[in-house]
């Protein structure tokens, strides 16, 4: 079977839609709890609390699947490793620790890792012969 090349602007426009997509669920489940939870201990956990990042973590491999099943790849990839690490970068930029920079870059390896991982599972099926359409 012959393979169609790759055309670069919906490439770059599925790398821009997914970053944006990105953005958006990191400010559906992240953005809008900003505060610091202080126990009684005097110990302080937050500002997430755990199920709001398994939300993300859950509704990310949605659109990350559909653009790699279909061949938009750098845009499952890098479009949401960028959305992930601008979010990231903006959300922590005003950590007094200095630290922000270490989690920022741990979120772009690892939303690279994850979205990699997630595009090639998508891939093989639809080079199997199983995806639907298109």
């Amino acid at each position: 079977m012959r393979q169609r090349p790759l055309k670069p602007v919906p490439q770059l426009v599925s790398i821009l839609l997914l970053a944006g997509v990105s953005l958006a669920m990191w400010a559906a489940w992240l953005g809008w709890d900003q505060h610091r939870d202080v126990h009684p201990d005097g110990t302080t956990t937050g500002p997430y609390e755990a199920w709001q990042v398994i939300g993300l973590v859950l509704t990310l491999p949605a659109p990350v699947y559909w653009a790699a099943s279909r061949r938009y790849v750098a845009g499952a990839v890098l479009g949401t490793t960028a959305g992930l690490t601008v979010a990231a970068c903006y959300d922590w930029s005003d950590d007094s620790s200095g630290l922000y920079g270490v989690g920022v870059g741990l979120v772009m390896v690892g939303s690279l890792a994850a979205t990699a991982v997630v595009t090639a599972i998508a891939s093989a099926r639809r080079r199997g012969g199983r995806h639907p359409g298109h």
